[in-house]
């Protein structure tokens, strides 16, 4: 069986590949070059202020790793490799100054028999600069010709430090020569997803003789297969059948049932030289067309629809409840599967189904999938292409072609794995990409042949699908509360509502002098409050300012701009919602963030702490709730107050029958307005309901809420504040509204 040994590693830099470094410290492996040099000189946070800009330098230079080997002995018929899963970005690898392998690209793992090495023989990884396209933009359209993840070279939630080094686990491991090089379990589910038939193909990669036992468990531990075949070739397959499958299914719309796949090498002395496992959720995942997508016959122009982007999961189409995920830290090296599941763990608090793995950041570990796998979240994978346009040059298209197929054949095995994309806003004027350009065409044949039964999108949006907007308020004046209405997309996957960290978090990363009044020049800017994207972004003073005037302290600016933050996502959750079925996703922009932002669309501040707006959000996403789709956000004395109420309802099972309480509350006085006794709601059907009417009367309140609650049933309640202004020239109401009911 196999023997694992860590390296001790030492890291530093040198201004040509050929000289040697003048220092090295002490590295961490998984990690990034930039920490361990940090680390080792006493460097301060770079998260503080304005320290990232001096990690700068260090993205054009070169890095080696160094380590000396004490190598493991070796038995008959066994072999020592350096198993390395991966380096960022560009590297070779020396022994005893002799190179032994080169590669672009930080997605494909290595491996480099040692069996022939002696003991305290110098092992080195030599990491080049960062791939830089062109020198005159010192921007993200430097990464358009390679597969480096283009965030890091600046974005308006993300600053200037490109991560080097070793990312991914990177070992020497003793094991036989006689093992598994290859084994994958496939499986095909029929029509009325009542067998699945399964398939296991091996590898081995020499000549060999020995049994192969293959079993499959259920989530029980229940044996439910069991094969095993005489090895005769170096490549074997085996065949079985599991009658009555129990389907994974995604968050809200049932269990997400795992089975173990689990293949056993013996040789002819009936030792055991090798396992895999390999764990499999039974489902069907497709794309489908909205109801009414091509219109009737006669209809002109005789051309194509809207592509296809409702989720359908074992037959049943779903409605795609989730946000985008970028990269977790600045430095990938340093994810692993803890800080995953904290953060995965949120998103399946706030009943998402689905993460949009956006296409800027890297693809993440093995252990970010296996947890999605057991919490039945879906993920949309995208390649590493984001908003350039990546020119299908032969050296490109080598990297990429080797880059995508790492990651098919590492991802294509997760029931979690939904959607192939081939990037993020490739489509449009910045891009100038389309369906021609070689390298969009290389991934859909990559996941075609490598991964024919996940769908795959040429990028994100496509035609029907919208992008935006990204604030509470536009500059023609248009809120949340009017953007979607008027709306009529397929499927909302980026959109965003912009609000500010909390008060406690700020004071972490901004220095005490600068934190009020908030300026651009200083750490608000270089943390996204201003200059980020378009104007004022992402801290917004001037829409905050319009609704409340000027504040006096930072508490109250923050409160303020966290009011619209909440009342803004939770707006356009629910009218995505209420669009269904044209409508099949409502993915905001964005879920998480790599380092703390002043001011962000975020509903996760770095690196794992909610903001109110995430609570806001999981209300939105229930699987139901009574919901109001109200006009605007600010109101005044005299205004009709008239929102439609609806029931939204995505559960696979009926909703039963009930009332639902409309009332309003003005400074803790609240008046019943509306009794709506509603009908039992079909699967998965949005209940449109009354439209209310009440003149707002004078009261002594700087906001309103309108309160629905549904009788015996709590988790079905919804509560929407609302800024107030009264008129002090109003006179008083002498007597309540009266209670309609319906």
């Amino acid at each position: 069986m196999k023997q694992r040994q860590d390296l001790n590693w030492t890291v530093g830099w040198s201004d040509d590949i050929d000289a040697q470094p003048a220092e090295m410290v002490a590295a961490v492996v998984p990690g990034a070059v930039q920490l361990d040099w940090a680390r080792a000189h006493g460097w301060p946070d770079y998260t503080y202020a304005d320290n990232w800009r001096e990690y700068r330098w260090m993205e054009d230079v070169y890095w080696t790793y160094r380590t000396k080997l004490a190598i493991l002995e070796a038995g008959k018929d066994e072999q020592i490799c350096l198993v390395c899963g991966g380096v960022d970005y560009k590297f070779l690898v020396r022994i005893n100054d002799r190179v032994v392998h080169r590669q672009e690209g930080m997605f494909t793992p290595s491996e480099l028999d040692l069996t022939r090495v002696s003991s305290g023989d110098i092992l080195e990884i030599v990491i080049y600069p960062a791939p830089k396209s062109q020198l005159e933009h010192d921007d993200r359209s430097q990464a358009n010709q390679s597969c480096k993840p283009a965030a890091s070279y600046g974005w308006d939630w993300h600053p200037r430090l490109i991560p080097l080094g070793i990312w991914e686990d990177t070992y020497i491991e003793v094991r036989s020569r006689h093992r598994l090089r290859h084994a994958e379990t496939f499986y095909d589910l029929s029509d009325d997803f009542l067998t699945a038939n399964l398939r296991v193909n091996t590898h081995f990669g020499d000549d060999f003789s020995g049994r192969l036992q293959w079993t499959v468990t259920d989530d029980a531990g229940d044996i439910q297969l069991s094969a095993s075949t005489e090895i005769t070739s170096a490549v074997e397959k085996l065949n079985g059948t599991i009658d009555a499958p129990r389907l994974w299914w995604p968050n809200g719309e049932g269990e997400a049932v795992l089975y173990t796949s689990r293949l056993e090498l013996f040789g002819d002395d009936g030792r055991l030289l090798d396992t895999r496992t390999q764990r499999i959720g039974f489902r069907r995942v497709r794309l489908i067309e909205h109801p009414g997508t091509w219109g009737e016959p006669s209809e002109f122009p005789k051309s194509r629809s809207n592509p296809p982007i409702t989720l359908e999961i074992n037959g049943r189409p779903i409605f795609g409840k989730g946000s985008n995920w970028v990269n977790e830290g600045i430095f990938p090296g340093v994810m692993n599967a803890e800080s995953y599941r904290r953060l995965l763990e949120r998103a399946h608090q706030a009943n998402f189904n689905l993460l949009r793995i956006w296409g800027g950041g890297p693809a993440n570990k093995e252990s970010f999938f296996d947890i999605c796998d057991e919490m039945g979240l879906l993920v949309w994978q995208e390649f590493p292409l984001a908003c350039n346009n990546y020119l299908g040059t032969p050296e490109y298209l080598k990297v990429l072609d080797q880059e995508s197929r790492s990651i098919i054949l590492r991802l294509r095995q997760h029931p979690s794995l939904a959607i192939w994309c081939g990037g993020n806003e490739l489509f449009n004027a910045w891009s100038r990409m389309t369906d021609q350009s070689p390298a969009l065409r290389l991934l859909a044949a990559n996941c075609y042949n490598m991964d024919p039964k996940t769908p795959f999108l040429m990028t994100s949006p496509v035609e029907g699908m919208g992008h935006g907007n990204y604030v509470f308020r536009d500059s023609a004046g248009k809120e949340v509360f009017q953007m979607f209405r008027n709306a009529s997309c397929t499927a909302y996957t980026e959109f965003g509502c912009p609000g500010p960290s909390p008060v406690d978090y700020l004071k972490t990363f901004i220095p005490e002098e600068d934190l009020f009044p908030p300026r651009p020049g200083t750490a608000w800017e270089t943390h996204h409050a201003f200059n980020a994207w378009v104007g004022p972004t992402w801290l917004e003073l001037p829409t905050i300012e319009a609704y409340f005037g000027p504040s006096p302290n930072l508490e109250t600016l923050v409160e303020r701009g966290t009011w619209l933050q909440v009342e803004g996502y939770k707006c356009l959750f629910e009218e995505a919602r209420r669009q269904k079925p044209r409508c099949s996703m409502a993915l905001n922009w964005c879920f998480n963030e790599p380092w703390p932002t002043a001011a962000n669309n975020s509903l996760i501040s770095w690196p794992c702490e909610p903001k109110p707006a995430y609570h806001a959000v999981a209300s939105a996403c229930r699987v139901s709730l009574a919901s109001a789709r109200v006009s605007k956000f600010s109101w005044r004395e005299g205004d009709v107050f008239s929102p439609e109420l609806w029931i939204l309802h995505d559960d696979p099972n009926p909703l039963a029958s009930g009332r639902l309480v409309a009332s309003i509350e003005f400074g803790g006085s609240e008046t019943v307005l509306l009794n709506w006794d509603f009908p039992e709601i079909a699967p998965s059907v949005n209940l449109p309901g009354p439209i209310l009417r009440f003149m707002l009367p004078h009261a002594g309140a700087d906001r309103i809420s309108l309160i629905l609650r549904v009788e015996g049933r709590p988790d079905l309640d919804s509560r929407y504040d609302l800024l107030y202004t009264p008129s002090h020239s109003a006179v008083e109401p002498t007597a309540h509204a009266p209670t309609m009911n319906i």
